[in-house]
């Protein structure tokens, strides 16, 4: 017989948890394991609010295991180490993001892949190797093995860095991965949402030219004044989306609801590269045919499948 979410550990926890599909959180004893020798235990002082917490405590992606913590953009303070922790020391600025665990002994795991293992632990959601449930960052305390912690930088605050540990490598990783990250190429922003607002700032940063498309005529403001993007398409208007065909090197998509792809392949370049970060609850509709004409490649990459690596 399983024990209670109090008792199941020794250290006592607080989180907020969903109980049910409702989307309401409330308040939630539970426990934390003891600080194994290769474990960083610390003090969450900040955690990101990302989409896929929305998804997760709803159950719209039909993977929740009630109760749930949420929360896997966790930064915090260290105030233990186990013995053979090598990396960390109290006090530390840390962090811990979308994973906690895997096999160690795929040839992803052997490649610093992790992300990819067939049997990745999520932060919260997953079953842990003892078989209890992993809880995330919205609760006061955390203990990860080190492999998945993070040093946060000094010269960052703490509470801005937190949404790095998803949304930032979410689309740092791809811009990289798929050498988006080129200065002068023109790069394509879908979505000025967490992931969007980040993808932008990433791709100023590595020199690019960056358009934002939105839904929403209103972002244009703070897509260009706030966050320095060159230009801004609003995706529903037909005479800016044909002025702008065949202009985009690459897209981040970043868009976590059901949208059109074939106006978005029609921006790209020939060989030109379009990169699926949201997470839509509904299958998108993919038209293959303006891929092969266009030697458009699509990538698929979410969210939740990206090692922090920089």
């Amino acid at each position: 017989m399983s024990k209670s979410p109090e008792v199941e550990h020794p250290k006592k926890a607080f989180g907020w948890a969903a109980k049910d599909p409702s989307g309401v959180l409330s308040p939630f004893n539970f426990s934390r394991r003891n600080t194994e020798e290769e474990d960083v235990a610390f003090k969450v002082l900040f955690c990101g609010i990302c989409h896929s917490d929305l998804h997760s405590i709803k159950n719209e992606w039909g993977m929740a295991k009630y109760p749930l913590v949420p929360g896997h953009e966790i930064v915090g303070v260290v105030t233990e180490v186990g013995n053979k922790v090598t990396k960390f020391k109290v006090g530390d600025k840390v962090g811990v993001g979308c994973m906690v665990g895997a096999c160690h002994s795929c040839s992803s795991c052997s490649s610093d892949l992790e992300n990819y293992c067939p049997k990745v632990i999520f932060t919260y959601g997953g079953t842990y190797y003892d078989g209890t449930p992993t809880y995330g960052g919205y609760s006061d305390s955390m203990v990860a093995n080190e492999r998945y912690v993070v040093k946060m930088p000094e010269s960052i605050p703490l509470d801005a860095s937190a949404p790095l540990l998803c949304a930032g490598i979410t689309v740092y990783s791809p811009l990289k991965h798929f050498e988006l990250n080129k200065p002068g190429m023109h790069i394509g922003v879908v979505g000025l949402g967490g992931l969007g607002h980040v993808a932008v700032k990433f791709a100023k940063a590595f020199g690019a030219k960056v358009t934002v498309i939105s839904t929403s005529p209103a972002k244009q403001t703070e897509a260009i004044e706030h966050l320095g993007a060159d230009s801004f398409l609003v995706s529903r208007n037909p005479e800016q989306m044909q002025a702008a065909m065949g202009t985009l090197d690459g897209i981040i998509d970043t868009v976590s609801a059901q949208h059109p792809l074939l106006p978005l392949l029609a921006l790209l370049k020939s060989q030109g590269k379009i990169v699926m970060v949201g997470a839509p609850d509904r299958p998108l509709e993919l038209p293959v045919f303006p891929l092969l004409m266009g030697k458009i490649l699509l990538k698929l990459k979410y969210a939740e499948r990206y090692k922090f690596q920089l």
